[in-house]
C-alpha cells in the first residue's frame, strides 16, 4: 500500500497539531507515494533497528521517538543520527514517528499506561489549550437540521462526554444577488430577506477542513456565510499526562511492586512513603517532572513518570509519592498502540514488533 495511507491512519488517531513546538513528529524519511510492504514498530530509531528492518524486509519503520529532532546541516556519518539517515535512505526505508502528539491524545501513551495499571475513570491531567474553535453558520430554517447533522457527522459538537451539542437561534438574513450568480432563493438584483437559523458548534481545530467541507456540501446556498473563532477553552480530549483511580485502594509498597512487575523493570526510584493507601494515580510517559504540581493538585497519591532530577524529588514534599521508572520503560508499550492502529485499518498488513534493545540505559 501507499505510505500516505498509513500516515493518514496514524494522524487521524494522533493529529500532528497536538505535538509540542520542540518536537519533530511525522514523516521523517520517505515519500507519501512510496509503496510499503511491511512495517517495523519501535520506540527509537538506531542503526541496529534499521539493520533489523533490513533483515525482516521491512521498508517502513514507525517509531515513537523521532530520529531527527533538530536541524541537520551535514549528513556525513559523523554520529548515529547521520549514519541512520544514510542507511535508511540507501535501503529505501521510510521512517515515521508519532511522539508528543501520541502522548497528547486521550487514547495515547498515557492511557496505555493507565490500562496496564488497571486505572479507571481516567482523564487528561493537563488539558490542552488553543485546540478548539467555534463554527457559526447561517442556514435557511428548513435546512438547519440537515446541515447540523452533516457537521456533527464530521466530528463537531462534542463537549466533554456529550456530543451533538449546538446553539441555535432564528433570525433574518439579507442579501442581494449580483449578475452571473445562481441564488438558491431571491432574485438577481433585488434585496432579499430569508428566515435563517444561526448555528454555533464547537470543534477541535485539527478537524477544521473536514468540518467546513461538510458545511459547504450540506448547505444549499451558492455562497455560504460562516465564521470560525479560535477559543481559549481547554480541550478535555487532548493534553499531557493522565490521572485515574484504582478500583481498590492499595498499600503503597505493594503498588510500587506492581509497577515494577507490570513494566518488568529492575528498579523504581521513589520518594518517601506517606503511610497512606494508593487510590488515585497520575501518570506521564517520558519526561514528566513538569506535571508534578498538576498531579498534586489533582489529588493523586502517586505520580508515575520518568527523568526526575535529584532536587525535583524534594518537591514531592510529603504530598505525593513520586515513582520514576525510567524514560524508555514508561513508554515501552507505545508500540502496542501503533500495532492496534495498523491492524484495525489494514488487517492483512505485515507488522513486526522490534526485537532490538534500543534503550541506551543499562542497569547492573
Amino acid at each position: 500500500m501507499k505510505l500516505k495511507e498509513i500516515v493518514s491512519a496514524i494522524e487521524n488517531y494522533a493529529p500532528l497539531v497536538y505535538q509540542e513546538s520542540y518536537d519533530n513528529a511525522g514523516l521523517t524519511i520517505g515519500t507519501p507515494s512510496q509503496e510499503i510492504n511491511s512495517a517495523l514498530l519501535t520506540i527509537d530509531v538506531t542503526e541496529e533497528v534499521i539493520d533489523e528492518a533490513i533483515a525482516k524486509s521491512c521498508n517502513l519503520i514507525i517509531s515513537h521517538h523521532p530520529l531527527i529532532f533538530s536541524g541537520i546541516k551535514k549528513i556525513c556519518g559523523n554520529n548515529y543520527i547521520e549514519r541512520s539517515i544514510i542507511k535508511a535512505i540507501s535501503n529505501k526505508i521510510a521512517i515515521y514517528s508519532a511522539h508528543t502528539n501520541l502522548d497528547s491524545v486521550d487514547n495515547g501513551v498515557n492511557k496505555k499506561i493507565c490500562e496496564k495499571l488497571g486505572l479507571v475513570n481516567t482523564k487528561i491531567l493537563e488539558p490542552a489549550t488553543h485546540q478548539l474553535c467555534k463554527l457559526v453558520a447561517f442556514v435557511p430554517v428548513d435546512y438547519a437540521e440537515a446541515v447540523r447533522s452533516a457537521i456533527f457527522e464530521a466530528g463537531a459538537g462534542s463537549i466533554g462526554s456529550y456530543d451533538m451539542c449546538s446553539y441555535n437561534v432564528d433570525g433574518k438574513g439579507s442579501f442581494r444577488a449580483s449578475a452571473n450568480t445562481h441564488p438558491f432563493v431571491g432574485e438577481i438584483g433585488k434585496l432579499h430577506f430569508e428566515n435563517e437559523t444561526r448555528i454555533e458548534i464547537i470543534f477541535p481545530k485539527n478537524l477544521q477542513n473536514r468540518i467546513t467541507d461538510a458545511l459547504l456540501h450540506a448547505h444549499p446556498y451558492e455562497e455560504v456565510a460562516y465564521d470560525i473563532y479560535p477559543l481559549e477553552n481547554t480541550y478535555s480530549k487532548a493534553g499531557m499526562g493522565m490521572v485515574g483511580e484504582l478500583p481498590v485502594a492499595t498499600n503503597e509498597l505493594e503498588f510500587l511492586k506492581k509497577i515494577k512487575n507490570t513494566f518488568n523493570i529492575p528498579v523504581v526510584r521513589y520518594t518517601q512513603l506517606r503511610g497512606k493507601k494508593i487510590s488515585r494515580v497520575a501518570v506521564c510517559g517520558g519526561s514528566g517532572s513538569f506535571l508534578l504540581k498538576d498531579a498534586i493538585a489533582a489529588g493523586a497519591d502517586l505520580y508515575l513518570s520518568a527523568d526526575f532530577k535529584y532536587h525535583q524529588f524534594f518537591d514531592a514534599d510529603s504530598q505525593i509519592v513520586i515513582a520514576d521508572i525510567g524514560h524508555f520503560e514508561s513508554e515501552q508499550f507505545t508500540v502496542e498502540i501503533f500495532y492496534d492502529i495498523l491492524k484495525k485499518n489494514f488487517p492483512t498488513f505485515a507488522i513486526y514488533l522490534s526485537e532490538t534493545k534500543s534503550n541506551p540505559i543499562n542497569y547492573l
